[in-house]
């Protein structure tokens, strides 16, 4: 038996089937090409790469319980949230589509009577969290991608123990990958303190491949049911820039303080994602979710959560961006440090643009990803074509994720505009439908482009053929970065 010929067929075969579950089990167009490039181009580490990261165990085994979990969790919010949202989008019509999308695919509630500070930086961001947490009276529930132990890390888990220590709960979930420094020191102090802590799907190696590849994203802390933060800025003395310090990087990012009934959503997703990692099973009730009636009323803003991850049946989050920009007539501001926008983000910008609304695009002149970078700038041609502003931010590393659409809709959270959290993460965005809250977020961003270098079109696409060959080949596999 010629054996030689027989492992040849059985080589082929295995390509074949491997190329078919490609086509068969990936709904993503650009994906699907991807791996059958990988895996026909480099058989070997092709096939190792898609079973690795591109087989969708979300919907075999890793998430059923979480689903099955959080939807009976979202039978009892139900009635709780949908009736008094529809009455207020009446009330509030003039972004009914972008809310009614929201409360239709997710259970979103438009809540109002909120008051929102716009936190922009570390070194904003940590004295008011450092406020609140010890304001706490009943409970605190904080989750994050990435928490260091270091100087910031330190102060806020002090205030953690001694929180628990004046009898109040505490619960903490972090990123197993994104924080996996304090998975000894840090995380054993907090349980000696009395604070709960899990990780949010804990890494092990035979599984490390997969679990690496759907991240918790999402950068929550909830005190009370009351007050909330939400945004970009993880835990870590790099999101601080201080004058005293000399820093070799200086960090650019959004967050938001929430006090009011836009907090509730924002437990419902800790509560949903904290009974799945620690096996709990937290239910509703007034002291998570207090009867805001007989709380003070903050303040007048409008506000909507959008959040998706691998558990979701829709990609609620890019959604939500489109719809924001349909809706668009005048204006549509961008800040991301990643922008692998994909078909749908890319056509909704060129037809905004080539429609006559300002589409400005604000990015890292310099991302922490070469291969990312040339992924993103093989974008801009297309987009600089059909009039799409492109800014180049140069004073440091802009790490923000915002929108604004016409001074009407903001949106600050933890989203890129990549694959990456269209898809695969876990990720949270905060919408406000508030003129002037829109209007302090669209000053922050022409303020940024005065530190920002503008992309000529006519340069850009008299750059060495050469490299426009490299980034478009790269973005073959944008998909998959």
């Amino acid at each position: 038996m010629n054996w030689v010929l027989v492992s040849e067929v059985i080589y082929i075969a295995i390509i074949i089937l491997v190329c078919l579950r490609i086509i068969y089990d990936t709904s993503n167009t650009a994906k699907t090409l991807a791996y059958l490039i990988s895996v026909i181009a480099f058989p070997i580490v092709g096939i190792l790469i898609y079973f690795a990261f591109g087989v969708n165990y979300r919907k075999r085994k890793m998430y059923n319980n979480k689903v099955i979990v959080d939807t009976a969790f979202r039978k009892i919010m139900q009635k709780r949230l949908v009736k008094q949202t529809e009455e207020k989008i009446k009330e509030n019509a003039e972004n009914r589509e972008l809310a009614y999308m929201l409360l239709n695919d997710t259970m979103s509630p438009l809540t109002s009577e909120n008051h929102v500070k716009l936190l922009m930086n570390g070194e904003n961001k940590f004295p008011e969290v450092l406020q609140a947490l010890k304001a706490a009276k009943d409970h605190i529930h904080v989750q994050y991608y990435i928490y260091e132990d270091d100087k910031i890390g330190g102060e806020i888990e002090e205030v953690l123990i001694q929180k628990v220590k004046e009898g109040v709960t505490v619960r903490f979930m972090y990123d197993d990958f994104g924080s996996h420094s304090i998975g000894k020191k840090l995380v054993h102090r907090l349980k000696k303190g009395g604070v709960l802590v899990f990780p949010f799907l804990k890494i092990h190696f035979i599984l490390f491949a997969n679990r690496i590849n759907y991240r918790n994203h999402r950068k929550i802390i909830v005190i009370d049911g009351y007050t909330s933060f939400v945004g970009g800025i993880n835990v870590s003395d790099r999101y601080i820039n201080s004058k005293e310090e000399k820093k070799k990087l200086y960090w650019r990012d959004a967050h938001l303080r929430i006090d009011g009934s836009g907090v509730q959503y924002l437990q419902y997703l800790f509560i949903c994602d904290w009974n799945f990692c620690a096996g709990d099973k937290l239910k509703p009730n007034e002291t998570f979710f207090p009867d805001l009636r007989d709380l003070p009323k903050p303040g007048k803003k409008l506000v909507q959560i959008a959040a998706s991850g691998p558990d979701s049946e829709t990609p609620t989050i890019l959604y939500s961006i489109l719809q924001a920009i349909n809706l668009a007539s005048k204006e549509v501001l961008i800040t991301s440090p990643y922008f692998i926008p994909g078909e749908s983000l890319m056509d909704a910008l060129i037809i905004a643009a080539l429609g006559g609304v300002s589409v400005k695009l604000l990015i890292p002149a310099v991302g922490d990803s070469r291969i990312v970078d040339m992924a993103a700038r093989s974008y801009y041609g297309d987009l600089l074509k059909a009039g799409v502003e492109i800014y180049l931010y140069t004073k440091g590393f802009n790490h923000a994720k915002t929108l604004v659409a016409d001074t009407n809709i903001a949106m600050v959270g933890t989203a890129n505009m990549d694959f990456r959290s269209f898809d695969l993460n876990f990720e949270v965005n905060a919408i406000v439908y508030d003129k002037a809250f829109a209007a302090e977020l669209r000053d922050v961003f022409y303020e940024d482009i005065k530190h920002s270098k503008k992309i000529n079109p006519t340069n850009w696409n008299d750059r060495p053929l050469y490299k426009q060959m490299v980034e478009k080949t790269v973005r073959l596999g944008s998909s998959l970065l």
